[in-house]
């Protein structure tokens, strides 16, 4: 069996036709999905693209490898599965967005084809700015980027689908003689800037958009939110019409996303390769998409945290599994799948869950030490309870299976004492969070002060996405 993982970048888990989306189409995604598995509670390792790709890459949480936030980049150590499945033998290649430091690191694949890095093998250093924290105009940015037509993001993420068609036309069976192969594609959409092309714009009309639902009277007093909306100001910028052109270009930017899934699924069918190749579809993290009075992502909410997840092959079941899975899962699910000898780091292999070979993670975490974050962060899902630590402030505590928009914070609730109490023993078995906060904004300050320092960082400002390869990325302070 050969391996093909299609990636994208800030789908929100929910934006999906398959799943009863109202509004979204997604043909191609949902092809996929009837004839494979769901993980229909699959969660990011962070809400954060450098850090998630980082864990994705090893296996491992953000807080093991000092992946804090999007100036921390992958460096080829730990080795991944992506090394494991090259030392193999396995023919390794990918295309498109990496996000770790440079061409210079060892990636563990055997090609790398239109890679994107982190910019200037730095990142956004300005994120790594903490204490305290920034004021920012990030909201103005981003809807300063909503519109209709092509970007050189857009132009990007064709070339990533043309590249890997072309390689998947040579592996037809008869002409491969390179024995398996894994293929990692990796798009951009639908992250921002929210300019979708005409014809898929041409899908949604900004005038049947619903509004985001508005952050209730908790979620705009919790502190450590208060802290980031006064740094991040994301709503800055928008009113009811920019909201809703917003919505329609991140559904367009979907769609589009689909269809480029759509040409690579399509190439891989007309290669004859689709009886002998297992498929993966999954996004780094979600989008908050004006909900709660948020965009992006940066939070531990369903909307950030989670992600769509999907795995397809002639030996996988068409079915879901609601149980709480991780993205780290994926370095154990590639040497399964791929029969690499050499054990990684702790994790379930999603084939063995989707053949009942396995039986899922009792727990499952993510966290953020990103950008706007007065404090670390932890989510921790187990059963269908999902608890949410934050250093030196309120905790959170949601009932998802009766409170799926996670409106109703029970932490306060005595009747479910025990679960909060059971929440947070789970969380410091795993970690410490006050320690790992406090290594966070130490790597944090170091990264600022070898920059010149506060000001200077702050002054020089960010540049909002990573820009395609060959793009020049432009710095603005956001205000």
């Amino acid at each position: 069996m050969n391996l093909l993982i299609l990636m994208a970048d800030q789908h929100a888990p929910d934006a999906l036709s398959f799943l009863g989306h109202p509004l979204v189409r997604t043909p191609n995604i949902d092809r996929l999905a009837s004839r494979g598995t769901c993980f229909t509670s699959a969660y990011s390792p962070s809400p954060l693209c450098v850090p998630a790709r980082a864990a994705i890459a090893t296996g491992r949480d953000v807080h093991e490898i000092g992946a804090w936030d999007n100036a921390h980049p992958y460096e080829g150590t730990p080795e991944g599965w992506a090394h494991a499945a090259t030392a193999a033998g396995v023919n390794t290649t990918s295309i498109g967005k990496l996000h770790y430091r440079s061409e210079n690191v060892a990636t563990g694949f055997k090609r790398s084809l239109l890679p994107m890095h982190v910019v200037e093998a730095r990142g956004d250093i300005l994120g790594s700015v903490r204490n305290p924290l920034p004021q920012l105009s990030k909201g103005r940015s981003l809807a300063a980027g909503v519109g209709i037509g092509e970007t050189s993001t857009t132009h990007y993420d064709r070339s990533i689908a043309e590249t890997a068609c072309a390689e998947l036309a040579l592996r037809t069976k008869d002409k491969a003689d390179d024995g398996r192969w894994l293929m990692f594609v990796s798009f951009v959409a639908p992250h921002f800037p929210l300019t979708a092309p005409e014809e898929f714009a041409a899908l949604y009309n900004p005038d049947d958009m619903p509004l985001p639902a508005v952050a209730t009277q908790e979620e705009r007093e919790h502190p450590w939110f208060a802290g980031m909306r006064k740094s991040l100001n994301w709503d800055d910028g928008f009113d009811d019409e920019t909201r809703r052109k917003a919505v329609a270009a991140y559904f367009a930017l979907t769609s589009f996303m689909d269809a480029n899934v759509g040409r690579v699924l399509d190439a891989l069918d007309a290669a004859g390769l689709s009886e002998n190749t297992r498929v993966i579809y999954m996004s780094d993290h979600g989008e908050a998409l004006g909900k709660r009075d948020l965009w992006g992502k940066s939070t531990l909410y369903e909307e950030s945290a989670g992600i769509p997840l999907i795995l397809a092959g002639p030996d996988v079941p068409a079915r879901r599994i609601p149980a709480p899975v991780s993205l780290t899962d994926l370095d154990a699910t590639v040497r399964d799948a791929l029969n690499v000898n050499g054990s990684g780091p702790a994790g379930t292999s999603l084939l063995a869950l989707a053949q009942d070979r396995a039986e899922p993670p009792s727990e499952v975490l993510s966290q953020f030490h990103g950008g706007g974050s007065p404090s670390g962060a932890y989510m921790l899902r187990f059963g269908d309870w999902k608890y949410v630590h934050y250093v030196g402030y309120p905790a959170q505590l949601f009932h998802l299976p009766t409170d799926p928009e996670e409106r109703h914070n029970r932490a306060s609730d005595p009747s479910v004492s025990g679960v909060l109490a059971e929440g947070e023993r789970r969380l410091r078995a795993r970690l410490d969070p006050e320690e790992v906060d406090r290594r966070a904004k130490q790597a944090q300050v170091a990264l600022v002060d070898r920059h010149g320092g506060r000001d200077s960082v702050i002054g020089r400002g960010s540049f909002g996405a990573t820009p395609p390869p060959g793009t020049k990325a432009i710095y603005d302070r956001g205000k």
